[in-house]
């Protein structure tokens, strides 16, 4: 049995976040998902890209809600200097009129459903993960490889990342991946996630998770083996049965 575990030190900083997430199996592969149906990712990607807007009340990027909550956020813990939360990069993308693009499917489609509702999320490969998956503080030290980089780069003491038994799978929080858990062209199975640190925001995590196994159904196929939503009151999930 494998298991997503939220551990303490994360709550004890977050008491009130909520972390939700989807096992799917089975997905196709970017080259099994036809020119239609990449046409019609790559349009609601557009579409998502405009509704983003709705979350920009301000011209200052660190003005706007989604921002604001989280850069309070990672100033509770040790970041690598400029980290920043992944819906922050999006949302600064979209503030300066330069939209995401598609990347691959899987990706395309978590990244939609990140511009609409203004949460991160993000995917890894579940059968890349050694043990348990944790998210939590670390003592520092786990290695990771970031993706587009060729050397380690280690976890810092006091980090909140997400760690395997085999090191990191993504530093500060949701900031950056790895190379060995990315969610790639030919990933069948795959482990997605979407943090709030709002407990106001609990209907909008539900409608944003709901939306995103809709979309990897619609367009990946596949079967959702494992969902939940942790908080400190239910802080694990079996996501792989024996």
């Amino acid at each position: 049995m494998q298991r997503f575990v939220v551990e303490d030190s994360f709550w004890d900083l977050f008491p009130d976040a909520s972390v939700a997430c989807l096992v799917v199996r089975g997905m196709r592969t970017a080259d099994e998902v036809g020119a239609e149906d990449r046409a019609a990712i790559a349009g609601l990607l557009e579409q998502a890209n405009r509704d983003a807007a709705r979350h920009l009340d301000s011209p200052t990027l660190a003005e706007n809600a989604p921002v604001k909550v989280w850069r309070e956020a990672y100033r509770s813990f040790k970041t690598k200097r400029g980290a920043r939360c992944s819906i922050e990069n999006l949302l600064k993308r979209v503030l300066k009129d330069n939209p995401v693009g598609p990347i691959t499917p899987s990706v395309d489609l978590y990244n939609i459903v990140s511009l609409r509702h203004a949460f991160p999320v993000g995917g890894e490969d579940v059968n890349a993960f050694a043990g348990d998956l944790r998210l939590g503080v670390t003592e520092g030290g786990d290695a990771f490889w970031a993706l587009g980089e060729e050397k380690d780069d280690p976890t810092l003491p006091g980090e909140v990342c997400y760690r395997d038994d085999e090191g990191a799978v993504c530093r500060c929080l949701n900031w950056r991946d790895g190379q060995r858990t990315a969610l790639s062209d030919d990933s069948r199975d795959a482990f997605l996630v979407m943090e709030s640190v709002d407990p106001g925001r609990s209907d909008d995590l539900a409608a944003a998770i709901d939306e995103l196994g809709e979309l990897v159904g619609r367009f990946l196929g596949g079967t959702v083996t494992a969902r939940g939503t942790l908080t400190r009151e239910s802080p694990e999930l079996v996501i792989v049965e024996d």
